[in-house]
């Protein structure tokens, strides 16, 4: 899920989006409400968080605009103003859901993938697997042939991603900007650190390695050659 972040706290700006990368999702971060709707109007976007008191141009007003732009994408307030006549105006302004400070996050990720799929009228999925290999989504757990592995929250991160590209070539470049979000090279050998400890981890005590290395292009999850 990629995600863009209309709030203009830094501390809550970072602690949101740290979370939502650690649950493998990518976020973009904007600190205005004049950029923000920029951003929502020329990229592509699975949802927004909005925060309600903004510099440059307000929450409900971005809101406004973007759906007078024929814009559907799903948008989650997030406020400090928590009466009911504030939250029927965040409703009425085109917004999918409202959500008082301070918040759970657990709440609030379980509140936007709901946004998320109804509006896709995708189904939610809870497991990935390729052969023997099981990530569970909503558990955060991963298990082959039956016996639990231990991963790191970014470890979880690149093998949920190689699992939902099963059998292609996933690049460095893919990695860095789904992964980590860059959106450059930063030049380290950050991914091959993290790819032979996942390779350790997932490959190791089993008969059949899954996690290969294409030369020259990147790193691919199959159980066939």
């Amino acid at each position: 899920m990629k995600v863009l972040l209309v709030e203009d706290d830094p501390v809550a700006a970072d602690y949101l989006a740290n979370a939502l990368r650690e649950s493998s999702h990518v976020v973009d971060v904007v600190d205005d409400g004049a950029r923000g709707l920029d951003r929502a109007l020329h990229e592509t976007y699975d949802a927004l968080i909005v925060d309600r008191m903004l510099p440059s141009l307000d929450g409900l007003s971005l809101i406004e605009s973007l759906r007078r732009k024929g814009r559907e994408t799903p948008v989650m307030i997030v406020s400090a103003l928590g009466e009911v006549d504030e939250r029927v105006r965040g409703l009425r302004a085109g917004g999918d859901d409202y959500l008082v400070k301070p918040y759970a996050f657990a709440e609030l990720l379980a509140r936007l993938e709901v946004l998320v799929h109804r509006r896709t009228g995708t189904p939610r999925e809870t497991t990935l697997r390729v052969a023997d290999l099981e990530l569970d989504l909503l558990q955060r757990t991963v298990k082959r042939d039956g016996q639990t592995i231990e991963l790191k929250p970014r470890e979880f991160q690149i093998l949920e991603y190689l699992i939902r590209h099963k059998g292609q070539v996933v690049t460095r470049t893919m990695l860095l900007e789904s992964v980590w979000d860059y959106h450059f090279d930063p030049q380290t050998n950050v991914i091959d650190v993290h790819m032979s400890r996942l390779r350790q981890k997932i490959d190791r005590d089993f008969e059949t390695p899954l996690l290969r290395t294409v030369r020259g292009a990147g790193y691919a999850l199959r159980d066939t050659d």
